[in-house]
């Protein structure tokens, strides 16, 4: 299968960590450093992409303030007011890339017809598949088209005042 060939169902991250805009920076911050991500989607309860909150959106906000301070606010607050490009599951390779340098990202979300994340593809996948190595077993892209995306919610303990 050639390069150009290829689509966003294809080379798309399908098991991804996401978040809701209510959850605090802190814990986003944790989720993206445990899960070992860049690119945190923040989605409504009906999956629907609100945005995407990379590792730099958490880190140029971080004031200095302690965790309670970092708990206290909300994600949807960090999310930049750049677009917020989409692609389907269909997208090629090359629509997809064009549309990331466009916009000047480096994560786009796949959504379905309803507009529901089914996936993101990263600049990461995109090098993947120029490598050959898109559908790889070991890498979460291969098997069944079932997406599984991992809402997580945790709360930290602060130490007693």
């Amino acid at each position: 299968m050639s390069v150009e060939t290829l689509t966003a169902e294809q080379v798309m991250t399908r098991v991804l960590v996401t978040v809701t805009a209510e959850e605090s920076p802190l814990m986003a911050w944790e989720l993206m450093r445990r899960a070992d991500v860049h690119h945190l989607p923040v989605v409504d309860d009906s999956c629907h992409v609100l945005g995407i909150l990379t590792r730099e959106d958490v880190a140029a906000t971080w004031c200095g303030g302690g965790p309670d301070e970092h708990s206290c606010r909300r994600v949807g607050s960090l999310l930049s007011r750049r677009r917020l490009p989409k692609v389907g599951p269909g997208h090629t390779l090359a629509r997809i890339t064009a549309v990331m340098l466009d916009v000047g990202c480096d994560a786009v979300p796949v959504v379905s017809g309803p507009g529901v994340l089914v996936g993101l593809v990263t600049v990461s996948d995109v090098l993947r598949a120029v490598a050959g190595r898109a559908g790889r077993s070991g890498e979460g892209r291969e098997g069944s088209a079932e997406v599984r995306t991992g809402l997580f919610h945790l709360s930290p303990v602060l130490p007693p005042d």
